[in-house]
Order: C-alpha cells, then structure tokens, then sequence
C-alpha cells in the first residue's frame, strides 16, 4: 500500500483527505491510502518522513515555510515563494518541496478570465492579506504579468491600507481575498473594501471556499462585479500535487 497524507495543525476539516479517498475510490485506485498526520509541533515529523511506505505528503498552515529545512531541493515556483504544500519523496531517498497552490490558482484563475471573455492585458490586481496564501497568488500574478499591490490592516512599505481604498479601487479591477475573513464560520464577516464603488468590470476572487458563496462575493455580486471562490483552486491544486506524486 502506497501512503500518501497531510501534515500541518489543526486538521479538523481536512479538504485533501476527502478529495483524495473520492479520487481514489473514483478512479478505482486501490493500492493507495491517504491519511492526517496532525502535529501540534514537527518534533515527529522526522520519524513520518522515515516511513518506508510514504511516497508524498501535503502541508498545511502553519507548517508551509518552517518544513524547508527537512527537504533537500525545490521546485523553482516554491523557491520564488518560499513555502511549499507538496512534498515528493525522490526514487533516491531525498525530498522536493513543490507548491502546488500556485499552479492551483494560475490555472483557475487564467480559467475564469477566458470563461468572461477577459484577458490579462491592462488588468491590475489588490491582494487582500499578506498572510502565506498571498504569497503564492502573487508569484502566480507577476509570472502572468499582472500588477498588484498588497492591502493590509497595518502599513508597511509597499502596501495600500483599507483606508487607501476608495482613492483607487478604480484602477483595480481584479481584487483577490488571500486572507481567512468570512471563512466558516464566521460567515458574516467580510474584507473593509468599498462595495459601493464596484462595477461590471471588477472581479472578486476570493480564495476562501466554506462557505461557497462568501459575503466577500455576495456584496460584490450586488455591485455587478464578476465573483469566484476558491474551491476551483482546490481541486487543481490537489490534481497537481497527484501529477507531482506520480512523476
């Protein structure tokens, strides 16, 4: 039996535990099992990646950054990164950190710009969190040559603020949520953007995906703009982290 699993703490609502068995099961793949491997430290983490059977792992919060010193190469995007969620276990023993968030949010984003008809050209993005899921979102938009500007609670060099916002959410069409605000549950809550300056031409990306329809995306559908959330990502990200696996 090949292992695969997923490091990182808490794991009470695992997305990869029940997309991988569906796959699984799906697809008719019987000789590989997925499983959690909940640490509340990485004081174990050197027994698991001991385990004879164990073929790749992914990672989660908080673990994404502070696994790099247990691998032994990266992938380049991971490298421009610096955080990894795939781990691959090499044919000669050694281990490569991959991120395969980044492939997940290119490829659906650049699916949801050819499904309206839009293209990359002229579009200029705020990335909302500068949290590690930002991180891969905006190597993902440099690599697809779209600007961006952070936007944080605090100010910082480089960064708009919430307070900035109402001065230039015009020139922003495509505004990508990379922080955790209205994830289950506490669904009411939502990023301190200016709604009521919305148009048809702005596009809300918001990469929480509990729930499917945010209030981040609600308010946003009110004011015309196009809305998207993150499970898309998911599911690619997931697929690649396979691919990974199987090369």
């Amino acid at each position: 039996m090949t292992r695969y699993g997923l490091i990182g703490f808490p794991l009470t609502h695992s997305f990869s535990k029940r997309y991988f068995t569906e796959k699984f099961i799906r697809e008719n793949i019987s000789d590989s099992q997925y499983e959690l491997f909940e640490m509340p430290d990485l004081s174990t983490l050197s027994d698991l990646l001991a385990t004879p059977d164990l073929r790749g792992l992914n990672v989660t919060i908080p673990y994404k950054q502070s696994v790099l010193p247990y691998l032994n190469q990266l992938d380049p995007s991971a490298e421009k990164i610096g955080a990894v969620n795939v781990i691959k276990f090499e044919a000669d023993g050694s281990r490569t950190g991959y991120n395969s968030d980044y492939f997940g949010f290119r490829q659906s984003l650049t699916d949801w710009l050819t499904a309206l008809k839009r293209t990359t050209e002229g579009l200029q993005a705020l990335v909302l969190g500068t949290g590690g899921a930002s991180k891969a979102v905006t190597v993902a938009l440099a690599d697809l040559g779209i600007p961006f500007r952070y936007v944080s609670r605090t100010e910082a060099a480089n960064t708009l603020t919430y307070t900035d916002l109402p001065d230039v959410i015009n020139k922003y069409e495509l505004i990508i949520n990379g922080s955790p605000v209205g994830t289950y549950p506490h669904i009411e809550a939502a990023p301190a953007i200016p709604y009521a300056q919305l148009t048809e031409r702005h596009l809300l990306y918001d990469l929480v995906y509990n729930p499917a329809e945010t209030t981040f995306m609600q308010l946003g559908s009110q004011h015309g703009a196009s809305v998207h959330n993150g499970l898309r990502m998911l599911e690619l990200q997931a697929e690649k982290a396979w691919e990974i696996w199987q090369q």
